[in-house]
Protein backbone atom coordinates (compact mmCIF):
# COMPACT_ATOMS: atom_id res chain seq x y z
CA UNK A 1 0.00 0.00 0.00
CA UNK A 2 1.53 3.22 -0.81
CA UNK A 3 1.97 6.10 1.29
CA UNK A 4 2.93 9.46 0.13
CA UNK A 5 6.40 9.81 1.71
CA UNK A 6 5.60 13.03 3.67
CA UNK A 7 2.12 13.79 4.57
CA UNK A 8 4.09 16.91 6.40
CA UNK A 9 4.95 18.45 3.25
CA UNK A 10 3.92 21.57 5.11
CA UNK A 11 5.05 21.47 8.27
CA UNK A 12 8.66 21.27 5.59
CA UNK A 13 7.71 24.99 4.53
CA UNK A 14 7.77 25.74 8.51
CA UNK A 15 11.18 24.10 9.58
CA UNK A 16 14.25 22.38 7.57
CA UNK A 17 14.14 18.45 7.58
CA UNK A 18 16.51 17.22 9.99
CA UNK A 19 17.58 14.19 7.33
CA UNK A 20 20.06 16.35 5.72
CA UNK A 21 21.76 17.44 9.10
CA UNK A 22 25.47 16.33 7.49
CA UNK A 23 24.84 19.00 4.83
CA UNK A 24 22.61 21.71 6.81
CA UNK A 25 23.59 21.32 10.06
CA UNK A 26 26.88 23.04 10.23
CA UNK A 27 25.25 25.86 8.39
CA UNK A 28 22.47 26.63 10.96
CA UNK A 29 25.05 25.64 13.67
CA UNK A 30 26.83 28.76 12.57
CA UNK A 31 23.52 30.83 12.21
CA UNK A 32 22.40 29.59 16.20
CA UNK A 33 25.84 30.32 17.24
CA UNK A 34 25.65 34.32 15.99
CA UNK A 35 21.89 34.47 16.93
CA UNK A 36 22.66 33.07 20.74
CA UNK A 37 25.42 36.16 20.82
CA UNK A 38 22.93 38.84 19.88
CA UNK A 39 20.57 37.05 22.19
CA UNK A 40 23.25 37.92 25.36
CA UNK A 41 23.17 41.37 24.97
CA UNK A 42 19.35 42.08 24.00
CA UNK A 43 17.07 43.51 26.41
CA UNK A 44 13.82 43.97 24.64
CA UNK A 45 11.35 41.15 25.45
CA UNK A 46 9.41 41.21 22.12
CA UNK A 47 12.51 40.84 20.32
CA UNK A 48 14.00 38.48 22.92
CA UNK A 49 11.11 36.15 21.70
CA UNK A 50 12.22 36.53 18.56
CA UNK A 51 15.25 35.52 18.59
CA UNK A 52 14.33 32.48 20.39
CA UNK A 53 12.44 30.97 18.41
CA UNK A 54 14.41 31.63 15.44
CA UNK A 55 16.95 29.81 17.53
CA UNK A 56 14.86 27.13 18.30
CA UNK A 57 13.89 26.09 14.53
CA UNK A 58 18.10 26.43 13.65
CA UNK A 59 18.98 24.04 16.90
CA UNK A 60 15.95 21.88 15.83
CA UNK A 61 18.44 20.72 13.01
CA UNK A 62 21.14 18.91 14.95
CA UNK A 63 19.89 18.73 18.54
CA UNK A 64 15.94 18.89 18.43
CA UNK A 65 15.57 18.01 22.77
CA UNK A 66 17.25 21.35 23.01
CA UNK A 67 15.14 23.22 20.41
CA UNK A 68 12.17 22.20 22.62
CA UNK A 69 13.79 23.76 25.78
CA UNK A 70 14.40 26.93 23.66
CA UNK A 71 11.14 27.46 22.14
CA UNK A 72 9.32 26.62 25.77
CA UNK A 73 11.42 29.57 26.96
CA UNK A 74 10.22 31.57 23.95
CA UNK A 75 6.58 30.41 24.86
CA UNK A 76 6.95 31.29 28.72
CA UNK A 77 8.30 34.35 27.78
CA UNK A 78 5.87 35.41 24.73
CA UNK A 79 3.00 34.77 27.16
CA UNK A 80 4.25 36.96 30.44
CA UNK A 81 4.20 40.00 27.86
CA UNK A 82 1.03 39.75 26.51
CA UNK A 83 2.67 38.89 22.82
CA UNK A 84 0.44 36.32 21.25
CA UNK A 85 2.08 36.26 17.89
CA UNK A 86 5.03 34.95 20.03
CA UNK A 87 3.61 32.32 21.42
CA UNK A 88 1.89 31.04 18.30
CA UNK A 89 5.55 30.87 16.60
CA UNK A 90 6.72 28.68 19.90
CA UNK A 91 4.21 26.35 19.99
CA UNK A 92 4.38 25.51 16.34
CA UNK A 93 8.25 24.87 16.58
CA UNK A 94 7.08 22.81 19.58
CA UNK A 95 4.82 21.17 18.19
CA UNK A 96 6.86 19.97 14.38
CA UNK A 97 10.23 18.96 17.57
CA UNK A 98 7.78 16.51 18.78
CA UNK A 99 6.83 15.32 14.96
CA UNK A 100 10.11 14.97 14.51
CA UNK A 101 10.79 12.71 17.46
CA UNK A 102 7.60 10.58 16.54
CA UNK A 103 5.73 11.97 19.96
CA UNK A 104 2.57 12.27 17.69
CA UNK A 105 0.75 12.72 20.63
CA UNK A 106 2.42 15.20 22.31
CA UNK A 107 2.34 17.19 18.77
CA UNK A 108 -1.43 16.89 18.70
CA UNK A 109 -1.67 18.71 21.84
CA UNK A 110 0.64 21.07 21.29
CA UNK A 111 -0.90 22.15 17.84
CA UNK A 112 -4.59 22.16 19.42
CA UNK A 113 -3.14 24.98 21.95
CA UNK A 114 -1.59 26.60 19.26
CA UNK A 115 -5.03 26.43 17.46
CA UNK A 116 -6.73 28.31 20.60
CA UNK A 117 -4.53 30.82 20.11
CA UNK A 118 -5.18 31.75 16.55
CA UNK A 119 -9.11 31.23 16.89
CA UNK A 120 -9.29 34.45 19.01
CA UNK A 121 -7.00 36.03 16.11
CA UNK A 122 -7.63 37.56 12.76
CA UNK A 123 -4.51 35.79 11.04
CA UNK A 124 -6.58 33.03 8.58
CA UNK A 125 -3.12 31.89 7.03
CA UNK A 126 -1.81 31.02 10.66
CA UNK A 127 -5.36 29.51 11.49
CA UNK A 128 -5.38 27.51 8.15
CA UNK A 129 -1.97 26.18 8.55
CA UNK A 130 -2.17 25.17 12.32
CA UNK A 131 -5.88 23.41 11.10
CA UNK A 132 -3.85 21.73 8.20
CA UNK A 133 -0.91 20.19 10.64
CA UNK A 134 -3.36 19.28 13.44
CA UNK A 135 -4.47 16.91 10.19
CA UNK A 136 -0.77 15.88 9.63
CA UNK A 137 -0.65 14.75 13.17
CA UNK A 138 -4.13 12.75 12.67
CA UNK A 139 -2.72 11.14 9.67
CA UNK A 140 0.84 10.34 11.63
CA UNK A 141 -1.81 8.61 14.26
CA UNK A 142 -3.13 6.81 11.31
CA UNK A 143 -6.88 8.40 12.14
CA UNK A 144 -7.80 9.49 8.66
CA UNK A 145 -10.93 10.46 9.31
CA UNK A 146 -9.97 13.11 11.73
CA UNK A 147 -7.19 14.18 9.30
CA UNK A 148 -9.54 14.81 6.72
CA UNK A 149 -11.88 17.02 9.10
CA UNK A 150 -8.66 19.35 10.12
CA UNK A 151 -7.95 19.97 6.15
CA UNK A 152 -11.53 20.42 5.26
CA UNK A 153 -11.49 23.06 7.83
CA UNK A 154 -8.34 24.55 6.57
CA UNK A 155 -9.43 24.63 2.87
CA UNK A 156 -12.58 26.35 3.94
CA UNK A 157 -10.39 29.05 5.65
CA UNK A 158 -7.99 29.25 2.49
CA UNK A 159 -11.29 29.69 0.12
CA UNK A 160 -13.07 31.80 2.54
CA UNK A 161 -10.21 34.70 3.08
CA UNK A 162 -8.89 33.51 -1.16
CA UNK A 163 -5.63 32.64 0.38
CA UNK A 164 -3.41 30.72 -2.67
CA UNK A 165 -0.12 30.07 -1.37
CA UNK A 166 -1.75 27.06 0.43
CA UNK A 167 -3.94 25.54 -1.71
CA UNK A 168 -1.21 22.75 -3.23
CA UNK A 169 -0.79 21.84 0.15
CA UNK A 170 -4.49 21.10 1.64
CA UNK A 171 -5.66 19.18 -2.15
CA UNK A 172 -2.35 16.83 -1.57
CA UNK A 173 -2.81 16.18 2.05
CA UNK A 174 -6.48 15.58 0.80
CA UNK A 175 -5.70 13.41 -1.35
CA UNK A 176 -3.38 11.11 0.44
CA UNK A 177 -5.65 10.78 3.02
CA UNK A 178 -8.75 9.04 0.93
CA UNK A 179 -5.38 7.45 -0.82
CA UNK A 180 -4.80 6.17 2.64
CA UNK A 181 -8.52 4.98 3.04
CA UNK A 182 -8.21 3.50 -0.33
CA UNK A 183 -11.13 5.87 -2.07
CA UNK A 184 -9.72 6.32 -5.06
CA UNK A 185 -12.10 8.57 -6.95
CA UNK A 186 -11.65 10.94 -3.77
CA UNK A 187 -7.82 10.56 -3.63
CA UNK A 188 -7.73 10.82 -7.79
CA UNK A 189 -9.63 14.36 -7.57
CA UNK A 190 -7.12 15.97 -4.75
CA UNK A 191 -4.45 14.68 -6.65
CA UNK A 192 -5.17 15.40 -9.75
CA UNK A 193 -6.11 19.31 -8.15
CA UNK A 194 -2.45 19.18 -6.89
CA UNK A 195 -0.77 18.33 -9.99
CA UNK A 196 -3.21 21.59 -12.03
CA UNK A 197 -1.36 24.07 -8.98
CA UNK A 198 2.09 22.55 -9.31
CA UNK A 199 2.16 23.40 -12.69
CA UNK A 200 0.47 26.42 -12.52
CA UNK A 201 3.43 27.18 -10.20
CA UNK A 202 6.01 25.51 -12.30
CA UNK A 203 7.57 23.63 -9.43
CA UNK A 204 8.93 20.43 -10.75
CA UNK A 205 9.40 18.95 -6.78
CA UNK A 206 5.61 19.31 -6.31
CA UNK A 207 4.37 18.17 -9.58
CA UNK A 208 6.61 14.87 -9.23
CA UNK A 209 4.72 14.41 -5.67
CA UNK A 210 1.67 14.98 -7.30
CA UNK A 211 2.36 12.59 -10.13
CA UNK A 212 3.28 10.07 -7.23
CA UNK A 213 -0.10 10.07 -5.43
CA UNK A 214 -1.68 10.06 -8.91
CA UNK A 215 0.30 6.58 -10.04
CA UNK A 216 -0.27 4.96 -6.83
CA UNK A 217 -4.29 5.57 -7.41
CA UNK A 218 -4.31 4.18 -10.76
CA UNK A 219 -2.05 1.40 -9.67
CA UNK A 220 -4.65 0.28 -7.37
CA UNK A 221 -7.34 0.76 -10.04
CA UNK A 222 -5.10 -1.73 -12.16
CA UNK A 223 -5.06 1.12 -14.97
CA UNK A 224 -1.19 0.24 -15.27
CA UNK A 225 -0.60 2.28 -18.37
CA UNK A 226 -1.69 5.22 -16.74
CA UNK A 227 0.30 4.40 -13.11
CA UNK A 228 3.77 3.86 -15.50
CA UNK A 229 3.63 7.02 -17.09
CA UNK A 230 2.54 8.98 -13.98
CA UNK A 231 5.32 7.01 -12.23
CA UNK A 232 8.33 7.25 -15.20
CA UNK A 233 7.08 11.16 -15.43
CA UNK A 234 7.73 11.94 -11.90
CA UNK A 235 10.61 10.02 -10.93
CA UNK A 236 12.29 12.27 -13.89
CA UNK A 237 11.10 15.31 -12.31
CA UNK A 238 11.59 14.43 -8.63
CA UNK A 239 15.34 13.51 -9.70
CA UNK A 240 16.14 17.00 -10.82
CA UNK A 241 14.87 18.07 -8.18
CA UNK A 242 16.44 15.92 -5.27
CA UNK A 243 14.18 14.72 -3.53
CA UNK A 244 15.13 11.55 -2.45
CA UNK A 245 12.09 10.34 -0.24
CA UNK A 246 9.48 10.64 -2.92
CA UNK A 247 11.74 9.21 -5.25
CA UNK A 248 12.18 6.37 -3.64
CA UNK A 249 8.46 5.62 -3.16
CA UNK A 250 7.83 6.62 -6.74
CA UNK A 251 10.73 3.76 -7.60
CA UNK A 252 9.40 1.30 -5.81
CA UNK A 253 5.66 1.94 -6.97
CA UNK A 254 7.08 1.33 -10.12
CA UNK A 255 8.88 -1.70 -8.88
CA UNK A 256 5.37 -3.14 -7.51
CA UNK A 257 3.82 -1.81 -10.97
CA UNK A 258 6.01 -4.40 -12.72
CA UNK A 259 5.68 -7.46 -10.17
CA UNK A 260 1.95 -7.13 -10.88
CA UNK A 261 2.81 -7.37 -14.76
CA UNK A 262 5.36 -10.34 -14.26
CA UNK A 263 8.06 -7.78 -15.37
CA UNK A 264 10.20 -8.96 -12.63
CA UNK A 265 13.85 -7.74 -14.26
CA UNK A 266 12.41 -4.39 -14.40
CA UNK A 267 10.74 -4.85 -11.06
CA UNK A 268 14.34 -5.86 -9.07
CA UNK A 269 15.56 -3.15 -10.99
CA UNK A 270 13.28 0.01 -9.74
CA UNK A 271 13.68 -2.19 -6.61
CA UNK A 272 16.89 -1.76 -6.06
CA UNK A 273 16.84 1.77 -6.98
CA UNK A 274 14.34 2.44 -4.40
CA UNK A 275 16.45 0.99 -1.89
CA UNK A 276 19.72 3.12 -3.24
CA UNK A 277 17.90 6.26 -2.70
CA UNK A 278 16.34 5.64 0.39
CA UNK A 279 19.89 4.83 2.02
CA UNK A 280 21.38 8.15 0.06
CA UNK A 281 18.63 10.01 1.87
CA UNK A 282 18.67 8.03 4.67
CA UNK A 283 15.04 6.75 5.09
CA UNK A 284 15.73 4.03 7.14
CA UNK A 285 11.86 2.79 6.74
CA UNK A 286 11.51 3.16 3.03
CA UNK A 287 15.02 1.39 2.36
CA UNK A 288 13.85 -1.34 4.85
CA UNK A 289 10.69 -2.04 2.35
CA UNK A 290 12.53 -1.98 -1.15
CA UNK A 291 15.00 -4.32 0.73
CA UNK A 292 11.91 -6.81 1.50
CA UNK A 293 10.04 -6.37 -1.51
CA UNK A 294 13.40 -7.71 -2.92
CA UNK A 295 13.56 -10.88 -0.46
CA UNK A 296 10.26 -11.30 -1.92
CA UNK A 297 11.12 -11.51 -5.57
CA UNK A 298 14.37 -13.63 -5.37
CA UNK A 299 12.40 -15.87 -3.30
CA UNK A 300 9.80 -16.16 -5.75
CA UNK A 301 12.41 -16.42 -8.70
CA UNK A 302 14.28 -19.32 -6.15
CA UNK A 303 17.06 -17.11 -6.18
CA UNK A 304 18.28 -18.51 -2.97
CA UNK A 305 21.83 -16.61 -2.12
CA UNK A 306 20.06 -13.41 -3.51
CA UNK A 307 17.19 -13.38 -1.13
CA UNK A 308 19.42 -14.91 2.07
CA UNK A 309 21.46 -11.65 1.15
CA UNK A 310 18.76 -9.38 1.32
CA UNK A 311 17.00 -10.89 4.05
CA UNK A 312 19.34 -10.57 6.38
CA UNK A 313 20.15 -6.71 5.21
CA UNK A 314 16.22 -6.68 6.24
CA UNK A 315 17.05 -8.18 9.65
CA UNK A 316 19.62 -5.57 9.84
CA UNK A 317 17.50 -2.52 9.20
CA UNK A 318 14.74 -3.76 11.25
CA UNK A 319 16.77 -4.05 14.05
CA UNK A 320 18.76 -0.92 13.58
CA UNK A 321 15.13 0.70 13.28
CA UNK A 322 13.94 -0.97 16.37
CA UNK A 323 16.88 0.28 17.94
CA UNK A 324 16.17 4.37 16.70
CA UNK A 325 13.08 3.18 18.00
CA UNK A 326 14.16 2.66 21.46
CA UNK A 327 16.85 5.57 21.83
CA UNK A 328 13.47 7.72 20.51
CA UNK A 329 11.30 6.60 23.04
CA UNK A 330 14.27 7.17 26.05
CA UNK A 331 14.33 10.72 24.63
CA UNK A 332 10.75 11.42 24.84
CA UNK A 333 10.99 10.08 27.90
CA UNK A 334 13.95 12.49 28.79
CA UNK A 335 12.28 15.60 27.43
CA UNK A 336 9.27 15.04 28.69
CA UNK A 337 10.81 15.39 32.38
CA UNK A 338 12.14 18.23 31.26
CA UNK A 339 9.62 19.86 29.89
CA UNK A 340 7.58 18.96 33.37
CA UNK A 341 10.67 20.67 35.46
CA UNK A 342 10.36 23.58 33.46
CA UNK A 343 6.81 24.21 33.72
CA UNK A 344 7.40 23.09 37.14
CA UNK A 345 9.81 26.47 37.30
CA UNK A 346 7.51 29.09 35.43
CA UNK A 347 4.78 28.08 37.79
CA UNK A 348 6.87 28.75 40.42
CA UNK A 349 7.79 31.92 38.83
CA UNK A 350 4.45 32.87 37.93
CA UNK A 351 3.44 31.69 42.24
CA UNK A 352 6.69 34.47 43.00
CA UNK A 353 4.87 37.05 41.06
CA UNK A 354 1.47 37.02 42.16
CA UNK A 355 2.69 37.13 45.94
CA UNK A 356 5.00 40.12 44.85
CA UNK A 357 1.47 41.56 43.98
CA UNK A 358 -0.37 40.74 46.31
CA UNK A 359 2.50 42.26 48.80
CA UNK A 360 2.14 45.13 46.79
CA UNK A 361 -1.26 45.56 47.24
CA UNK A 362 -1.27 44.97 51.49
CA UNK A 363 1.08 47.52 51.26
CA UNK A 364 -0.74 50.05 49.52
CA UNK A 365 -3.53 49.39 51.87
CA UNK A 366 -1.58 49.67 54.93
CA UNK A 367 -0.64 52.76 53.26
CA UNK A 368 -3.66 54.55 52.94
CA UNK A 369 -4.49 54.61 56.10
CA UNK A 370 -1.49 55.80 57.21
CA UNK A 371 -1.92 58.65 55.31
CA UNK A 372 -4.69 59.34 55.73
CA UNK A 373 -3.72 59.73 59.52
CA UNK A 374 -0.70 61.69 58.93
CA UNK A 375 -3.51 63.97 57.06
CA UNK A 376 -5.11 64.82 60.36
CA UNK A 377 -2.15 65.29 61.82
CA UNK A 378 -0.65 67.45 59.87
CA UNK A 379 -4.03 69.29 60.25
CA UNK A 380 -3.08 70.46 63.91
CA UNK A 381 0.34 71.54 63.20
CA UNK A 382 0.60 75.26 62.15
CA UNK A 383 1.60 74.74 57.73
CA UNK A 384 -0.62 76.58 55.40
CA UNK A 385 -4.29 75.29 54.48
CA UNK A 386 -3.45 74.57 50.93
CA UNK A 387 -1.05 72.16 51.97
CA UNK A 388 -3.87 69.97 53.97
CA UNK A 389 -6.09 70.31 51.22
CA UNK A 390 -3.87 68.82 48.78
CA UNK A 391 -3.32 65.92 51.09
CA UNK A 392 -6.78 65.03 51.90
CA UNK A 393 -7.43 64.86 48.41
CA UNK A 394 -4.41 62.97 47.49
CA UNK A 395 -5.58 60.17 50.61
CA UNK A 396 -8.82 60.22 48.55
CA UNK A 397 -7.38 59.73 45.52
CA UNK A 398 -5.12 56.69 46.25
CA UNK A 399 -8.05 55.14 48.05
CA UNK A 400 -10.29 54.87 45.12
CA UNK A 401 -7.61 53.97 42.81
CA UNK A 402 -6.49 51.11 44.99
CA UNK A 403 -10.10 50.07 45.23
CA UNK A 404 -10.19 50.27 41.42
CA UNK A 405 -7.18 48.21 41.31
CA UNK A 406 -8.39 45.61 43.73
CA UNK A 407 -11.74 45.07 41.87
CA UNK A 408 -10.55 44.55 38.60
CA UNK A 409 -9.50 40.67 38.98
CA UNK A 410 -12.24 39.99 40.03
CA UNK A 411 -14.47 41.79 37.82
CA UNK A 412 -11.97 40.29 34.82
CA UNK A 413 -12.57 36.65 35.87
CA UNK A 414 -16.73 37.06 36.22
CA UNK A 415 -16.47 38.68 32.83
CA UNK A 416 -14.09 35.77 31.43
CA UNK A 417 -11.80 38.89 30.31
CA UNK A 418 -15.03 39.91 28.25
CA UNK A 419 -13.72 43.84 26.88
CA UNK A 420 -17.19 45.12 26.67
CA UNK A 421 -18.89 43.30 30.21
CA UNK A 422 -15.58 44.77 32.04
CA UNK A 423 -16.14 48.17 30.61
CA UNK A 424 -19.78 48.22 31.55
CA UNK A 425 -19.20 47.30 35.55
CA UNK A 426 -16.37 49.60 35.87
CA UNK A 427 -18.38 52.82 34.25
CA UNK A 428 -21.61 51.53 36.61
CA UNK A 429 -18.45 51.58 39.47
CA UNK A 430 -17.32 55.13 38.59
CA UNK A 431 -21.21 56.38 38.12
CA UNK A 432 -21.03 55.37 42.08
CA UNK A 433 -17.55 56.03 42.96
CA UNK A 434 -16.86 59.71 41.35
CA UNK A 435 -19.99 61.66 42.78
CA UNK A 436 -19.25 59.90 46.40
CA UNK A 437 -15.75 61.01 45.45
CA UNK A 438 -16.15 64.32 45.41
CA UNK A 439 -19.03 64.86 48.00
CA UNK A 440 -16.02 62.80 50.52
CA UNK A 441 -13.34 64.75 49.25
CA UNK A 442 -15.81 68.37 49.99
CA UNK A 443 -16.79 66.60 53.24
CA UNK A 444 -12.80 65.28 54.41
CA UNK A 445 -11.65 68.88 53.94
CA UNK A 446 -13.99 71.06 55.05
CA UNK A 447 -13.46 68.63 58.70
CA UNK A 448 -9.99 69.23 58.47
CA UNK A 449 -9.81 73.02 57.39
CA UNK A 450 -12.28 73.26 60.50
CA UNK A 451 -10.34 71.69 62.88
CA UNK A 452 -7.54 73.69 62.02
CA UNK A 453 -9.60 76.89 61.82
CA UNK A 454 -10.57 75.72 65.34
CA UNK A 455 -7.40 75.06 66.35
CA UNK A 456 -5.92 77.99 64.95
CA UNK A 457 -8.92 80.06 66.84
CA UNK A 458 -8.33 78.46 70.23
CA UNK A 459 -4.80 79.31 69.90
CA UNK A 460 -5.21 83.31 69.33
CA UNK A 461 -8.22 83.70 72.34
CA UNK A 462 -5.60 81.86 74.51
CA UNK A 463 -2.54 84.20 73.78
CA UNK A 464 -4.88 87.22 74.03
CA UNK A 465 -5.80 85.85 77.07
CA UNK A 466 -2.79 85.57 78.41
CA UNK A 467 -1.98 89.29 77.58
CA UNK A 468 -4.57 89.96 79.10
CA UNK A 469 -3.73 88.50 82.41
CA UNK A 470 -0.03 89.90 81.80
CA UNK A 471 -1.71 93.23 81.86
CA UNK A 472 -3.36 93.16 84.56
CA UNK A 473 -0.57 91.71 86.66
CA UNK A 474 2.04 94.61 85.30
CA UNK A 475 -1.41 97.36 86.59
CA UNK A 476 -0.84 95.31 90.07
CA UNK A 477 2.61 96.01 90.95
CA UNK A 478 2.31 99.38 89.73
CA UNK A 479 -0.27 100.23 92.26
CA UNK A 480 1.90 98.74 95.02
CA UNK A 481 4.98 100.72 94.23
CA UNK A 482 2.56 103.96 94.46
Amino acid sequence: MFCIGKPFIFLLFLCCYFFYVPVTGLAQKHKADSLMALLAVENTDSTRVKMLWKLSDYVSIYNPDTALVIAQQAYYLARSIKYTEGESRSLGIVANSFIKMGNYPRALDINLQKLKLEEKRNTPRNLASVLMNIGIVYTYLDDYTNALKYYYQSDSVLKANNITELEYYVNLNVGDAYNRLNKTDSAYKYFNQSLVLAQRLNDGDLTGTSMTGLAHVFLKRKEFDAAQTNYQQAIILLEAANDDEVLGEASLGLANLYQQKNQVDSAIYFARFSRQVANRGGFLTHEQKATAFLTSQYQNIKKIDSAFVYLALEKQLNDTINSKARIRESQILSINEQLRQAELEETRKIAAKERKQQLQLLLIGLFIPAFFMLTVLLSRIRIPIRVIKILGILSLLIFFEYLTLFLHPTVAALTHHTPVYEIMIFVAIAAFLIPAHHRIEHWLIEKLTHRRAQHDGSIKITTRKIKLDVGADDTEDKNEEA
